[in-house]
């Protein structure tokens, strides 16, 4: 490929929170249904064992390690069956592979807690802000060209210095500010994934590789929903999402649906309307 394919578009980012990667959000064992009556211990620890099991925990620290996790899992189990306990919920909760995480755990391991939320732009942990915006990159190039191209999410884990951490957290706008200044982005056949946090940059020389770059991007306003749908209508949208809630953390399916409450403080046009989609 000698010539990176080029296009104007604008790009948009969406709410300064953290993000946790729906592809997180895994589970084998069902949801748990409701109950009327609580559950004593011996079916929660026949439910722990098979969870245990499943997902193929096995603790450092032995038995005391387990039994304090029993502890937490059986916290989570509990608001579990009480959220799906009420009739007509938008969304199912159930026992994900989270479920042995207490809220201050899960946080520290996968939302970026520890990286400074500066810049305007949206704090991603792990490596989500990559998957983000190469994945919205690839959707606009498939709009514009008809062709769909895999591209590097290991360059931009590898690569990217704009204040992106590769696995520990970055930013979805600072990767389109590497994508732009870099010419482009490679393919993920030329530079693919290795599920490594971080190893040293491997990009070519030449821009003969690089299949994709961008001409430009923009944030959409806090709060401003009109603006938001706007941008949706017209291309894909790199968002991060507010995932700090046990309901977040356990969410097996529906339409996840959560008071004003929770989101108005960051969107003021929090409404029950309609419904996003996102894809990780």
């Amino acid at each position: 490929m000698s010539t990176p394919i080029t296009f104007t578009f604008t790009f948009t980012t969406t709410l300064t929170l953290v993000i946790i990667s729906v592809s997180l959000l895994s589970w084998s064992l069902g949801s748990a249904t409701a109950t009327e009556t609580q559950r004593n211990e011996t079916e929660v620890r026949l439910l722990y064992e098979q969870w245990l099991v499943e997902n193929g925990k096995n603790y450092i620290n032995g038995l005391e390690e387990k039994e304090k996790r029993f502890k937490i899992f059986s916290d989570n189990l509990k608001f579990i069956d009480e959220h799906n306990s009420v009739p007509n919920r938008s969304y199912e909760v159930g026992l994900t592979r989270f479920a042995d995480l207490t809220k201050e755990e899960f946080r520290g391991m996968y939302l970026g807690s520890k990286i400074e939320k500066t810049r305007g732009g949206s704090v991603v942990g792990e490596s989500g802000w990559a998957f983000s915006a190469i994945g919205a990159v690839e959707s606009i190039n498939q709009i514009t060209t008809g062709e769909l191209l895999s591209l590097s999410v290991q360059e931009l884990i590898d690569c990217d210095g704009y204040f992106n951490y590769g696995c520990n957290g970055g930013f979805m706008n600072m990767a389109f500010k590497y994508i732009m200044e870099k010419g482009g982005t490679e393919t993920d056949k030329y530079y693919p994934y290795t599920d490594i946090h971080r190893s040293p940059c491997r990009t070519t020389k030449t821009k003969n590789t690089r299949a994709v770059t961008i001409d430009g991007y923009e944030d959409v306003p806090r709060g401003d929903k009109m603006s938001l749908k706007k941008a949706v209508a017209h291309q894909p949208v790199s968002a991060a999402i507010y995932a700090d809630g046990a309901a977040f953390r356990h969410y097996k399916g529906g339409v996840f649906n959560v008071s004003c409450g929770l989101w108005d403080r960051y969107d003021p046009g929090c409404d029950s309307r309609g419904l996003w989609i996102i894809t990780r």
